[in-house]
């Protein structure tokens, strides 16, 4: 199997991107949530990432960006927890895998 076209590092700042946010929003239960799902992200396995980049590049950044804020802005206002990045990242799948249908 090939890199992944998007890296584990690239995927784990959109955690830290969106806990830097949530700390100036003075939001700390939804910044440990983000910090702690930045952690884990190491422990993602490749096929997921991989199922990622592949997904993302055949819908564009437009589209994977109108369905990833939602499911992040469940986790800042409180609605939403994900014990381990996979987690979160299971669900984005499912997402983008029902918008390609």
């Amino acid at each position: 199997m090939g890199k992944p076209a998007v890296s584990r590092d690239a995927f784990r700042g959109l955690f830290a991107l969106y806990a830097a946010k949530a700390h100036h929003d003075h939001k700390a239960e939804a910044e440990h949530s983000l910090l702690r799902m930045f952690g884990s992200a190491d422990d993602i396995p490749d096929t997921l990432l991989q199922q990622w980049s592949d997904r993302a590049e055949m819908l564009g950044s437009e589209t994977v960006g109108r369905l990833l804020d939602p499911l992040v802005r469940q986790i800042t206002n409180g609605n939403a927890q994900y014990d381990h990045a996979s987690d979160f990242l299971h669900t984005l799948l499912r997402d983008l895998g029902q918008k390609m249908q």
